[in-house]
């Protein structure tokens, strides 16, 4: 109860104060575009920023919610790069080219398997935000990780609308010390890997991104992109920003849990009749010591990346109101997948000495362990189409154009391909039938600028999924999951239980059938050819 209380009165306390410390700042004309910001974090769990439940000091992003919306339906694409390609182009990511994985430094060819929805790269008959949004006088830059394909410059950020880059083109590196042959790039410039004592990339984009603000010399709104690789592995933190968590996590994932729960269910974010998912790990209390000492060490780590984030989503804030820019700015924040659980063992991956090592990279993780409480309340991780790999925070500040739902949650749900749409629709741009002498395939996106100004909106009649074999359709509140090759469809109603504990297909043979026949027909003409199944 106390926990409760706490967080309770953190949340008034967050909210009072974004009301009465707010920065004066000169008249914005009426017809004025708003600046647009999209932050995306990488591998972050829907439960750990404080506005969604979470215990890691975020104030930064409970601000934005404070004086925003908050979506408690918002899907991503289970993984990072699908995630991006479909951010970036309103699409399904097997429309626009990436329907498993991206181009990465090692290897030229790799994940490219010969057909049109699997070739690790943006297609041709894509759009881009940027690119729509620079036909609306909108200046465009980007700070953080691409990955949406790196081998040929014409992939690359700035053939592909963006007027300033810095940042990585692969799926990650070191954060400490970014190594060959993933490096740090700068516009179209050569990889770098000389990089000065304290230098951790977190802060880096960051700095850049400010920079990008700064160097503006006119008054035309801008798109900035800032993609954050934290909190994916390597786990990799400040000294002193691990030293916040060392003894938080000693009480261990059962009690992190609970607790999360109990906020969860204060906030409104999740129903008591959902309880919590499918346990993935043992115990806490049947851990050996050093097991508890080593795990939790990754978890502080872990929660220490999420707490620099934070920091550094403050000096994007304090730098727009500095300018007097955020009252016209809308700020989107949300995370590419749910937590990530690579490689799939309990207790994380690699050995114990590699953590905070910056020669490493390699699936320095957190395991199934943490990474089951990270998505609290949800089933399943990064990967999956379970509501815990697909579900995602997603936080619209914008204190000019959202006014009725300030503090409020959206019980509407959305999809990444419909974030093109709604800037599009703010910045009143138009997307394209041909770019660069290229068909552009139509987006399906709908715009959630109603449900930014009322709290409710048009939606999708259906969501489909599908990475790696892992499938997924969603009708109103019915969702039906499976695994290729060989698995039957689960069906669960998420109004009831979006834990996805009771599979109703059994007793609901018809729905089965009609959701299967929609998802067939939708991967047949979206690309969609699972490994195997061609």
């Amino acid at each position: 109860m106390k926990f409760l209380i706490a967080s309770i009165a953190f949340c008034t306390m967050g909210f009072t104060a974004a009301l009465f410390n707010k920065p004066e700042e000169k008249p914005v004309a009426a017809n004025a575009k708003p600046n647009i910001v999209v932050i995306m974090a990488d591998d972050m769990g829907f439960s750990y920023i404080g506005c969604y439940g979470g215990e890691i000091t975020t104030p930064n992003i409970d601000e934005l919610a404070n004086r925003g919306v908050r979506f408690t339906q918002f899907y991503n694409n289970a993984r990072c790069c699908p995630t991006l390609a479909s951010l970036l182009t309103g699409l399904h990511p097997h429309q626009a080219g990436i329907g498993h994985m991206s181009e990465d430094p090692e290897s030229t060819t790799g994940h490219d398997d010969g057909v049109d929805g699997y070739r690790g790269y943006l297609s041709k008959n894509t759009v881009t935000i940027p690119e729509v949004l620079k036909t609306a006088g909108y200046h465009t830059y980007m700070s953080g990780k691409w990955h949406v394909g790196m081998h040929g410059k014409e992939k690359w950020p700035l053939q592909r609308g963006f007027e300033k880059f810095y940042g990585i083109l692969g799926g990650g590196s070191s954060y400490l010390r970014p190594f060959a042959p993933r490096g740090v790039t700068t516009d179209n410039g050569e990889m770098q890997y000389d990089f000065p004592d304290g230098y951790y990339t977190t802060d880096a984009f960051t700095t850049k991104a400010i920079d990008f603000i700064k160097d503006q010399k006119d008054s035309k709104p801008f798109f900035l992109y800032l993609a954050y690789t934290a909190p994916h592995w390597p786990l990799q933190a400040k000294k002193e920003d691990i030293a916040l968590f060392i003894e938080k996590y000693e009480v261990g994932w059962d009690s992190i849990g609970r607790e999360r729960l109990r906020k969860q269910l204060a906030l409104g974010v999740t129903k008591p009749e959902w309880g919590k998912a499918q346990r993935e790990m043992r115990p806490w209390n049947q851990l050996t010591e050093k097991e508890k000492d080593d795990v939790s060490y990754r978890m502080a780590v872990y929660a220490a990346q999420i707490y620099s984030m934070d920091q550094n989503i403050g000096k994007v804030i304090r730098e727009l109101k500095a300018q007097k820019k955020f009252e016209n700015t809308l700020i989107v924040f949300l995370s590419d997948n749910g937590a990530c659980a690579e490689p799939y063992q309990e207790l994380g991956g690699k050995p114990q000495a590699e953590v905070n090592d910056p020669s490493k990279f390699w699936l320095v993780s957190y395991g199934t362990g943490w990474a089951n409480t990270s998505n609290m309340p949800f089933k399943k991780w990064k990967n999956s189409t379970y509501e815990g790999g697909i579900a995602t925070p997603f936080i619209a500040c914008w204190p000019n154009g959202i006014k009725s739902q300030v503090g409020k949650w959206s019980q509407t749900p959305y999809h990444l391909i419909d974030m093109i749409a709604t800037f599009a629709e703010i910045g009143e741009a138009k997307y394209p039938k041909t770019n660069a002498g290229n068909i552009i395939i139509p987006t399906e996106g709908i715009s959630m600028l109603p449900a930014f100004k009322t709290g409710k909106g048009a939606t999708h009649e259906y969501f489909y999924w599908e990475h790696e074999e892992n499938c997924a359709v969603r009708h109103g509140d019915w969702k039906a999951v499976k695994r290729l090759p060989k698995g039957a469809w689960e069906l669960y109603n998420l109004k009831n239980d979006r834990t996805e504990r009771n599979n109703l297909a059994a007793a609901n043979p018809e729905i089965v059938r009609d959701l299967d026949a929609k998802w067939q027909a939708w991967a047949d003409s979206h690309k969609v050819f699972p490994k195997g199944h061609r």
